[in-house]
């Protein structure tokens, strides 16, 4: 069913429709087959970036939709409820464009930004390691500086559109300062030295290839690294806080779309001579499906709100983040309750809405790291109060 949205304009509501059509129409019939088959869905994105859908929230004088991040994220949950993999790909692409629109110089800004944004230039998110995830300070891969270029070696881990992208955005260390040793690149995926490994054998979004990014004496030229030597810590943080509000929205996306099917099939579903969706037990758990789903969104637009309003919103990410990625892996679950043994199988998408909503607790730091971060910056400020 469709969601009733709240939007701040005019333009977002013919947003909104133009992104439901196409979700209806281009991406919701496909989605189960390119995940079977393992299938990376390239032709999506630019579909996307030619209709506008990549470029939201940047600037517009840049190619960029100048709107607000509560209109982004709210066609973003409309895409991943069609389609997580798309979903996941486009917060994915927003966060690799982010350094270039906060960062870049205005020459990079104009050279990059267009064919980022209108989908002819897929990006990448070059930060966790096999030894450094969530610890950003134990970054090992290494850029020194040889004449007019920099000299890049070492291995990227867990890379979304790994050996699919047009660029990578790197984060390497350029001295042995743990925090102010990493700096920014903008790489080229067509650069000699630059390879992959296989792809990652997943439980779900299977049509999102996930590799390591391998560097072996990379030439990066110098022009393509991003705001100063030592900004990288700032910037990888930076652009994680609204990361992480882009899987809060897809994760919202995945439990809605888990929902709309629980209600159909209840509602449908016969039993003792009447739909079970009579029953109270089941009407008791739909409702606390949708409950679920419906706090997770009230906290990510809060979140995006605060955002818009260029206000502090660190904390209140990471409480989307962890509402929602919460809410998605119990919603998905109790979807593939309600439809029983169909649950169970591949006649239905709630088993691989729940595979995929897993992986949403998971990434953009895990919800033990959100914990962490929510709690520590509740008591720095009863310190700073005291």
């Amino acid at each position: 069913m469709a969601v009733e949205r709240l939007l701040p304009s005019e333009e977002a509501y013919d947003l909104l429709a133009l992104t439901r059509d196409i979700c209806a129409e281009r991406l919701a019939p496909r989605a189960a087959a390119d995940e079977a088959a393992e299938r990376f869905p390239r032709d999506v994105f630019t579909l996307l970036g030619q209709s506008g859908l990549l470029s939201l929230p940047f600037a517009e004088e840049y190619g960029g939709g100048d709107q607000p991040y509560e209109v982004y994220l709210q066609m973003l949950e409309e895409i991943a409820g069609a389609w997580m993999s798309i979903g996941v790909g486009v917060s994915v692409h927003s966060l690799s464009s982010y350094a270039v629109s906060t960062h870049g110089t205005a020459q990079q800004r104009k050279d990059l930004l267009p064919d980022m944004l209108g989908g002819s230039q897929l990006g990448a998110y070059c930060l966790s390691e096999p030894q450094a995830g969530s610890d950003v300070s134990g970054i090992r891969t290494k850029a020194v500086r040889d004449g007019d270029a920099y000299l890049v070696n070492g291995v990227k881990a867990w890379i979304s559109h790994g050996g699919h992208a047009d660029f990578y955005l790197l984060f390497a260390r350029t001295s042995d300062d743990a925090k102010r040793g990493l700096s920014t690149f903008h790489v080229p995926a067509d650069l000699a030295g630059l390879s992959f490994g296989p792809p990652e054998k997943k439980m779900g979004l299977t049509a999102s290839s996930t590799t390591q990014v391998i560097f072996e004496d990379v030439r990066v030229p110098a022009d393509r690294l991003l705001g100063a030597e030592g900004d990288g810590m700032r910037v990888a943080l930076s652009a994680l806080d609204s990361g992480r509000l882009g899987i809060a929205a897809c994760a919202v996306g995945l439990g809605q779309a888990a929902l709309d099917v629980a209600v159909r099939y209840a509602g449908e579903r016969q039993q003792f001579g009447q739909p079970i969706g009579e029953f109270q037990g089941l009407q008791f758990l739909l409702a606390d499906m949708a409950a679920a789903v419906e706090s997770a969104r009230a906290t990510y637009l809060h979140a995006a709100r605060l955002r818009d309003a260029g206000r502090a919103f660190s904390r209140a990410a990471s409480i989307a983040k962890l509402v929602a990625t919460d809410a998605a892996m119990k919603v998905t679950t109790d979807a593939v309750q309600v439809l029983g043994g169909y649950g169970y199988t591949r006649e239905f998408p709630v088993e691989r809405y729940m595979r995929e909503a897993k992986v949403t607790q998971i990434f953009e730091g895990t919800n033990q790291i959100q914990r962490m971060v929510i709690a520590r910056d509740l008591l720095r400020r009863v310190t700073a109060e005291a």
